[in-house]
C-alpha cells in the first residue's frame, strides 16, 4: 500500500503515523534487490531491480515471466514499460 500524504490516520483509534516516504523513495529503497513486478493483463514479471525512471520505467536484471507463481520464461535483461506497471513488490 502506497501512502500518498505525510501522515496516516488510523482506522481503528486515533494513532497517527508518520509516513516518511513517498513512491519513488520506495522503488530506490528497492534498487539492486529482486522485485515483483505485476503488469497490465495480469502478467507478472520478477527480476533485479538496477534502475527506474520519472515515468516508471524499470530495468530489470536477471528478469523472468511468472505464472501461476512458477518461472515459466527467463529474459535476463528487461526494460518494462512504465505505463504498462500495475505495481510493484520487494
Amino acid at each position: 500500500m502506497v501512502f500518498w500524504r505525510d501522515y496516516f490516520h488510523s482506522s481503528k483509534g486515533s494513532e497517527v503515523f508518520k509516513m516518511s516516504n513517498r513512491p519513488f523513495d520506495l522503488l530506490n529503497d528497492a534498487v539492486d534487490k529482486e522485485v515483483l513486478v505485476v503488469l497490465k493483463g495480469n502478467n507478472q514479471v520478477r527480476g533485479v531491480l538496477k534502475a527506474f525512471d520519472i515515468h516508471m520505467n524499470l530495468h530489470l536484471e536477471n528478469a523472468s515471466q511468472i505464472v501461476d507463481g512458477e518461472i515459466k520464461t527467463k529474459y535476463g535483461a528487461v526494460l518494462v514499460r512504465g505505463d504498462s506497471v500495475v505495481l510493484v513488490s520487494p
